[in-house]
C-alpha cells in the first residue's frame, strides 16, 4: 500500500485516518527501533512524538514513498537529537545505596553530651525521682527506644513516655539547664 503513496495521494488523503495508520504501521516499528539503537531515554514516548509530529505535514510532504520515508526519519532524528540534549542537562540518576551513605546529623543528645560534662549530666539526672531518671538514662544515654525501655522496666510503653515527658519537663524547669536550652 505505502508503495501508491504518491504526492497527490498524501495531498488529498492527509485528513484520512486510514492513511496516518498505514504510515504508522510502515514506520513506527523503524523509527522505534532507531531510537533504541540511539540510546533515547524513553524510545516508546519519543517514537509517539514523532509521528505526533508528522500527522499534521502529511499534505506537504513531497517525494513519494522515499520522501514520506526521509521526513518521518528527518523527524525522529531531530527528537533523538533532542533527547540527548536533554539527557545532558539533566543530572544523572542514582539509586540511593544507605550503605555507601557517610553523612550523619547528630542528635541534640549528642550536641548536649559534647558541650556539658559527664559529671553535670549526672548531677541533673540525681535530682530527678528515681523512675523519670531511669527512663531518661535508658533513652538518651543507652539509646534504647520506648518499647524496650518497657520491658526492662515492666511498665507501658505510654507511662513511659509519659516518665519521660515529665522528666523533661523538670530538667527544664532547672536552672543549670536553662543555659543550654534555646527559648
Amino acid at each position: 500500500m505505502t508503495d501508491a503513496l504518491t504526492d497527490d495521494v498524501l495531498r488529498a488523503r492527509a485528513r484520512d485516518p486510514e492513511l496516518f495508520s498505514i504510515v504508522y504501521r510502515t514506520y513506527a516499528p523503524q523509527v522505534l527501533g532507531y531510537l533504541t539503537a540511539r540510546g533515547v531515554e524513553d524510545p516508546e514516548a519519543v517514537m509517539q512524538e514523532v509521528f505526533i509530529a508528522v500527522l499534521p505535514r502529511l499534505q506537504k510532504v513531497t517525494g513519494g514513498v522515499a520522501g514520506l520515508r526521509t521526513f518521518v526519519f528527518s523527524v525522529a532524528h531531530a527528537r533523538m537529537v533532542d533527547d540527548h540534549r536533554r539527557q545532558q542537562r539533566t543530572p544523572s540518576k542514582l539509586p540511593f545505596e544507605p550503605d555507601l551513605d557517610g553523612r550523619e546529623e547528630s542528635s541534640a543528645e549528642t550536641e548536649v553530651l559534647h558541650r556539658i560534662s559527664p559529671q553535670e549530666v549526672a548531677d541533673l539526672l540525681n535530682e530527678l525521682p528515681d523512675e523519670q531518671r531511669e527512663v531518661l538514662s535508658l533513652r538518651l544515654v543507652a539509646g534504647l527506644t520506648v518499647d524496650q525501655v518497657a520491658a526492662v522496666m515492666g511498665k507501658s510503653p505510654g507511662a513511659v513516655k509519659q516518665l519521660q515527658r515529665r522528666a523533661l519537663i523538670r530538667l527544664r524547669e532547672q536552672s543549670a539547664v536553662k543555659e543550654y536550652v534555646a527559648p
